[in-house]
């Protein structure tokens, strides 16, 4: 006889009548603004009700597809120390059955414990939103303890390859804080899981940290990127800001984050630079992707003529990059020592290009020589510093400088500092830039 998990939390946490979940569903259709159309074979999607975090699961869900879909949930009702499964053939929703691929969890190595599954509400809020979105799929229900980091980044690691699987990391943030101080922490949060900081992230910063954990591992390891889709909290549908709940939703890409940036959004991040330029700075944004909330370095270079007009950025990342691009948009139009003002007449002559920077690393070398020998022509970018002395060369510079040895010779100069000085206090930095 067929064993179905029956639903836990229909008609609390969502509607338990099949038309009123379709027409919610097709709401969220027709009002969810998708940021790409990239598939990610990983995702971190929020499992509160669906009057908080569903627009935001929604988000997170339509970004994956596979005909294998894991899903690992913490352990809310029940005991778990690392990991458990369970021995169910399918779960059942108002949109119907979903079967489990009893293959696949015939060769995990985790014990099977159904009661921790009966009364779990982080997989099965999931599920109606995989129904809509998805056809012909099976699913791996994993509930993870806290100590199950290693479960979860093993069973990631050995599927990875195998496209026609996918994951889930079902997690809410941060819990019953005020709204100001479930935004700080939960921008903490954001900040490491989009920097792939796993080692210091708390259990207290997310119900499925131990989940989130293991996900950071193994991007870390492939040097792929988690991609902010939303971020909210519970205030934003209950309107009590004394205690709240943290939702955020992300996608891994596979890839730098300023690639995915500059791939869709790069037209995007032209018109703010523009807008910038054109309203002296006052530019105010709506409905923009949220993936340029995470921290960013940019530089803004305007031509004329093919001829610099104006070069203004950020070395390092220190803010939203998109409160970065706005400001050096405006500070290379107008606060570029080296060039007047820009004034109204020359906004339809100005030609935009935007620099996206890699987290800078430092250069550790011996000798000048030695310095040369790690630095890639066409492909570095470069800071070096002496004490007070400091300068950047973007990689574009290359294009006019393409010998390695002016390359830095002119950048000493730029720094202040004479083309053959060379101390052993001198420092370096190279990074990579996308190109808009």
């Amino acid at each position: 006889m067929k064993k179905i998990k029956n639903p836990s939390v229909a008609g609390r946490f969502y509607p338990n009548n099949t038309d009123e979940l379709l027409n919610l569903f097709k709401q969220y259709e027709n009002d969810i603004k998708i940021d790409s159309n990239y598939i990610s074979q990983l995702v971190i999607s929020p499992h509160a009700g669906y009057i908080y975090s569903a627009r935001c699961a929604y988000q997170a869900l339509k970004h994956i597809k596979g005909e294998n879909i894991f899903i690992f949930s913490p352990a809310h009702k029940a005991y778990v120390n690392t990991a458990a499964i369970c021995d169910y053939d399918s779960f059942l929703t108002p949109l119907g059955e979903v079967e489990l691929n009893k293959d696949i969890i015939s060769e995990l190595q985790v014990e099977i414990n159904n009661i921790a599954f009966e009364d779990e509400h982080a997989i099965e809020v999931q599920l109606p939103i995989l129904q809509y979105l998805h056809k012909n799929f099976k699913i791996i229900p994993v509930i993870v303890g806290q100590n199950g980091t290693s479960v979860v980044n093993n069973i990631i690691s050995k599927y990875w390859n195998d496209k026609s699987c996918s994951f889930v990391i079902s997690s809410d943030l941060s819990h019953y804080l005020s709204d100001t101080q479930a935004k700080k922490l939960d921008e903490i949060s954001a900040y490491m899981i989009e920097s792939n900081d796993y080692r210091k992230f708390h259990p207290q910063q997310a119900c499925g940290a131990a989940s989130i954990i293991g996900a950071l591992k193994f991007a870390q390891e492939k040097n792929y990127s988690f991609i902010r889709l939303d971020m909210r909290n519970s205030s934003s549908a209950a309107n009590d800001k004394s205690r709240v709940v943290g939702y955020g939703s992300w996608l891994l890409y596979e890839g730098e984050k300023n690639t995915y940036i500059a791939k869709y959004f790069g037209n995007l991040l032209k018109e703010i630079a523009y807008n910038s330029i054109k309203s002296k700075g006052n530019v105010t944004l709506k409905n923009y992707p949220c993936v340029l909330n995470q921290f960013g370095a940019s530089f803004v270079t305007l031509q004329k003529n093919n001829k610099l007009r104006g070069c203004i950025g950020s070395s390092c990342a220190h803010r939203p990059l998109i409160a970065d691009l706005i400001h050096n948009a405006y500070l290379s139009a107008y606060s570029d020592t080296r060039f007047n003002p820009l004034n109204e007449s020359e906004l339809s002559e100005i030609d935009i290009k935007i620099s996206l920077l890699s987290e800078p690393y430092e250069i550790h070398f011996s000798s000048e020589e030695d310095l040369l020998d790690k630095i890639i022509p066409c492909k570095d970018g470069l800071i070096i510093q002496d004490g007070q002395y400091r300068a950047l060369y973007l990689p574009s510079v290359w294009e006019q400088l393409s010998d390695k040895k002016l390359f830095l010779y002119s950048l000493k100069q730029k720094a202040g500092l004479e083309p053959t000085y060379f101390s052993k206090t001198f420092k370096a930095w190279k990074f990579h830039s996308e190109y808009i």
